[in-house]
């Protein structure tokens, strides 16, 4: 079992920047893929940010294209710890965001098996 546990959510005015953690515990993240997903009120969980582990310390990063540019996803196995830099953000991105993991990777939320409860990011114009 993964527990996947969001921090760093808050108000932030448009332009500014946050950075989201999600810290894990229960198994070590090095080879699993991990996301990060958000759901706005009355919309459905779409895809931010993931990231796969292609073996030793190589891995891909991949973005939707509505944050491509914004958002930097990385990852510090030794803190068993995923983070989602975002910048230049704009009331559309306002929503809850999800960490998720598995041990395969997939691009879709359906893909992943283990969730944390999200974190609220709020951005005002």
């Amino acid at each position: 079992q993964v527990q996947l546990v969001e921090s760093g959510g808050g108000l932030v005015q448009a332009g500014g920047s946050l950075r989201l953690s999600c810290a894990a515990s229960g198994r070590t993240l090095r080879s699993y893929a991990m996301g990060w997903f958000r759901q706005a009120p009355g919309k459905e969980r779409e895809f931010v940010a993931s990231t796969d582990w292609r073996g030793g310390s190589i891995y891909n990063a991949y973005y939707a294209d509505s944050v491509k540019g914004r958002f930097t996803i990385s990852r510090d196995d030794a803190k068993n710890t995923v983070y989602l830099q975002m910048n230049s953000l704009k009331p559309e991105d306002t929503a809850v965001y999800y960490c998720a993991a598995d041990s395969v990777y997939g691009p879709r939320a359906d893909d992943y098996d283990y969730w944390g409860k999200g974190t609220q990011v709020t951005v005002s114009s």
